[in-house]
């Protein structure tokens, strides 16, 4: 799904993944799921390039429905795979910390369970090899994506700014979606290893520039960092 110039979507509201296409090739950031493999290579086909314009995968934290394809890109396509330093080590298989249990309606989070389920989410191959990065950072990859540490979801929660596309890639920093709840908006991402902190992060996300925002779970906000980063506050404020 084509979002804008440069900036592609697979998956959906429930679980999402980006490409940034340009001429010297393709990032992606996200791996979804393992079943949206099949959409990758679906919406390669339909914009005319193949897994080998595909020069790195960007993974914005370690948790399973962030990592799906990922090891099969690094392993079949030999495409290097970029985690935060500081959740490299759960990117590849080790422990998440229990975090709190979110408010939950029955068809919203039976349908993220079922979405899951029929993208092969029970079983995430980890990662096997990494490339660390940290926050600063500038890839040499296509777009020439830049790393904002966004610490709170996870410890290595970052941020993903790719000026050619006018984005900023969130992962779980903040969501447009409870993917227990259904409710849509701009809100906190629930499953949070520390949510003061999550919310404290948004500070550097507000100070980017960019016209889109977006989320691993939620529709794309269109807008500003800084009015999307005010929302989240507001709602965490009326909880």
């Amino acid at each position: 799904m084509k979002l804008d110039n440069h900036l592609h979507r697979i998956g959906n509201d429930i679980v999402a993944a980006y490409l940034v296409v340009t001429d010297d090739g393709i990032t992606v950031v996200d791996a979804g799921l393992p079943g949206h493999w099949n959409d990758l290579l679906a919406e390669l086909v339909a914009i005319g390039r193949g897994l080998a314009d595909i020069r790195g995968l960007v993974v914005t934290h370690g948790d399973s429905d962030h990592l799906g394809f990922a090891e099969r890109l690094r392993s079949e396509a030999g495409v290097p795979v970029f985690v935060h330093s500081g959740d490299a080590a759960r990117a590849m298989g080790g422990d998440k910390p229990k975090t709190e249990m979110p408010k939950m309606r029955l068809a919203p989070t039976a349908g993220f369970f079922g979405y899951s389920l029929r993208k092969r989410g029970w079983r995430v191959p980890p990662l096997t090899a990494v490339t660390e990065v940290a926050d600063g950072d500038v890839l040499d990859l296509p777009g020439a994506p830049r790393i904002i540490s966004l610490p709170g979801h996870s410890p290595g929660s970052i941020a993903v700014h790719v000026p050619v596309a006018d984005a900023v890639f969130v992962g779980d920093a903040l969501t447009t979606r409870h993917v227990t709840t259904g409710r849509a908006g701009a809100q906190p991402a629930p499953f949070t290893d520390d949510p003061a902190e999550a919310l404290a992060s948004l500070d550097r996300l507000a100070e980017v520039s960019a016209a889109w925002v977006l989320p691993g779970h939620g529709t794309p906000w269109h807008g500003s960092p800084a009015d999307i980063v005010a929302a989240v506050r507001a709602d965490a404020a009326r909880a």
